[in-house]
């Protein structure tokens, strides 16, 4: 349980109170005082310059990268999101089964393709799973999940939180833009695109998936980051998730060589390993040969992977997106092995269904557009 959890005064204390004891008593400053802060911030209540500082003193004291604070301020944010029910009168929780999600906090600056977007449609068609995947638009990469599923014919703006269930079921895929989800973030975009530099909130988007996934792949941005995030997704409850960084401070488990995982196991317990692409039967390729490109360029390489008409230059690709998948196969339990994983979305990939399926979703969101 959270600190603001038991927190009998957290109403009463403003953006003022607690941007004093951010500054002023920093030892002090508890999760309860950094979900406070971001309430206040989230009802419009807090001016550009307390956001600002608010924002800043996280950073500058190192309290902001705490687990507690980070995982404070998830369920923060969590709490006033618009959460898609997933146990409808027509759809039982049951029948949905497991949902899953593979999502990167982005920044890491190297600008690869849409790997887990793809690895996340590889997934929902290769095994009886929902993949709920949470993302947005481009911020530090040439083109975000949801520009790259747009550029498919997808209308994810169309999606609301009342049409995820049946999506899910109908399509096992949907994508959550999350704009849409957690408006009251909105207060804060301005001053942190102003501000320039990281803050805890750009670690934030991987916890705050508003249907909160069974399982999941986290990727952070620095390996750094990653007991701190699994310690914090801990202290949220995640069970069965796994949080991965390639060995050069990549998002993703990289095809260039090692990442560093973080599993959050049942019991949770945290156990740390690496992982190859060797272990998943694939070969290793430099970076530069994954990189994305143009949103244009983007698309017709995500066409040719999934109608299996690959070229060269998709190989690197292809095999970046096999190990993802692979991985999240694993996490999910679908597989024993990475090896089986990488196989399996393989055999996916080499079918054709994955195309089929990403068609139907589309078309699905093409028609909640006309409503």
């Amino acid at each position: 349980m959270l600190a603001s959890d038991l927190d009998n005064d957290n109403n009463k204390r403003t953006i003022k109170d607690v941007l004093k004891e951010l500054v002023l008593n920093p030892e002090k400053f508890t999760s309860a005082m950094a979900a406070d802060g971001l309430r206040s911030i989230m009802r419009g209540e807090a001016t550009d310059a307390q956001i600002g500082g608010f924002l800043t003193a996280l950073r500058l004291g190192g309290i902001g990268w705490k687990p507690e604070i980070i995982a404070a301020l998830a369920a923060e944010g969590h709490s006033k999101a618009l959460v898609p029910v997933l146990n409808t009168d027509t759809i039982s929780r049951k029948e949905l089964g497991m949902v899953v999600d593979i999502v990167g906090t982005g920044g890491d600056g190297w600008s690869t393709f849409n790997i887990s977007t793809t690895s996340s449609l590889v997934v929902a068609t290769a095994a009886d799973l929902r993949v709920a995947k949470y993302g947005s638009r481009a911020s530090t990469s040439n083109s975000g999940s949801a520009d790259l599923l747009e550029a498919m014919g997808c209308s994810l703006s169309a999606v609301k939180p009342s049409d995820v269930a049946e999506l899910l079921y109908k399509n096992k895929f949907c994508f959550l833009f999350a704009n849409t989800y957690h408006p009251g973030m909105r207060h804060l975009s301005n001053t942190r695109r102003e501000l320039g530099f990281p803050t805890p909130f750009n670690i934030l988007g991987p916890l705050t998936n508003p249907v909160v996934p069974d399982r999941a792949v986290v990727g952070v941005y620095s390996k750094s980051l990653g007991r701190t995030m699994a310690e914090a997704l801990k202290i949220l409850g995640r069970r069965n998730y796994a949080v991965v960084c390639g060995d050069e401070n990549l998002d993703e488990v990289s095809i260039a060589g090692i990442s560093h995982v973080w599993h959050i196991r049942k019991n949770g317990n945290i156990d740390e390993y690496t992982v190859h692409p060797s272990d998943f039967g694939v070969p290793t390729h430099p970076l530069s040969a994954a990189a994305g490109s143009t949103l244009e360029d983007n698309k017709a390489t995500l066409k040719r992977l999934l109608s299996n008409k690959l070229e060269d230059q998709d190989i690197p690709v292809r095999d970046f997106v096999l190990i993802n998948a692979g991985f999240l196969l694993f996490v999910s339990g679908v597989v024993q092995s990475f090896k089986e994983g990488a196989d399996l979305a393989r055999q996916t990939l080499e079918s054709g269904k994955v195309q089929d399926m990403l068609g139907c979703f589309a078309s699905a969101t093409q028609k909640l557009e006309l409503r």
